[in-house]
């Protein structure tokens, strides 16, 4: 089988199964989405060449997050609140983090910074904004479903702008930062944007914004939504391909034939999920006031 058809058809499956798993069942969406952010997480600390101790940490604090997370939307409407889980889960999640931290002390590690580094940026960079979206399913999955749609809709845009400019223009068009991504442009920066806030006003349309529009305001929320979609988004993949410069290789791993590893298709994510999950919050406390 060839590379593109290769490419395609995992392509096509990912999209299934993300879409698929959001829009079934909860169930689906937590234990899908517990299995990339894990793998993510290992990922990460494996490019790093973390400390075993470091991996372990990192993997088993991501897994204690992702169950308190789940327990928001998976536990029976009456044991949602039982706030005695989360308490339990979070003194876990600090005794974990907190022994992995102290392991370097005894452990005569060369760089016990960067282990700790690793662990702690993991953490942040991850397993938080991973979790970020089960917080967004909580509220409506059509906010989740809606971010992934954009996403993928910033990315085509800004791809076929780009390329339509670079052929277009004498020169080329104008890059964006050429030493961490070569092909990206600013030409393509705002036709994946344009395009993006307008799937967004299509989606408003069809009513995936409801949960968090206030009377009157669903036309500039969808757009604003739009816009920290692509902004963010495009924001996430460079840092990731500053971390695969820095470090020298070409994908972060191996989870898709033909698409890399979990970082790389879940790059635009990571700083778009909890920006997105904040500024939904913010829109259905408003939202609540009208």
């Amino acid at each position: 089988m060839s590379e593109f058809w290769k490419r395609t058809l995992s392509g096509a499956v990912f999209v299934t199964c993300i879409v698929g798993s959001i829009v079934w069942h909860p169930i689906a969406f937590g234990v899908l989405f517990f299995i990339i952010s894990i793998w993510g997480v290992a990922e990460f600390q494996h490019l790093m060449g973390s400390s075993v101790v470091s991996k372990a940490g990192a993997i088993v604090g991501t897994g204690l997050l992702d169950i308190a997370a789940l327990w928001a939307i998976l536990a029976p409407e009456d044991m949602r609140h039982f706030w005695a889980i989360y308490v339990v889960l979070g003194v876990a999640y600090i005794l974990i983090i907190a022994l992995a931290l102290t392991e370097e002390l005894w452990s005569m590690a060369k760089n016990p910074i960067s282990n700790w580094g690793n662990l702690l940026i993991s953490q942040a960079m991850i397993a938080f904004p991973l979790c970020s979206m089960i917080g967004l399913y909580a509220l409506d999955k059509w906010l989740l479903l809606a971010i992934f749609v954009l996403i993928w809709v910033n990315d085509s845009g800004a791809y076929c702008v780009g390329v339509l400019t670079a052929k277009k223009m004498p020169g080329g068009n104008h890059k964006m930062f050429p030493r961490v991504s070569p092909k990206k442009s600013w030409e393509g920066l705002f036709g994946g944007l344009a395009f993006t806030i307008g799937a967004a006003f299509i989606l408003h349309r069809f009513g995936w914004f409801d949960a968090i529009t206030a009377k009157g305001c669903g036309l500039f929320i969808a757009g604003l939504f739009g816009f920290l979609v692509s902004v963010f988004g495009t924001l996430g993949d460079l840092m990731e391909s500053l971390m695969k410069r820095t470090i020298g290789v070409k994908d972060s791993g191996y989870f898709l034939p033909g698409h890399g590893g979990v970082l790389d298709r879940f790059d635009s994510i990571l700083f778009a999920a909890p920006m997105l999950a904040i500024y939904s919050g913010l829109c259905y406390a408003v939202s609540l006031l009208f």
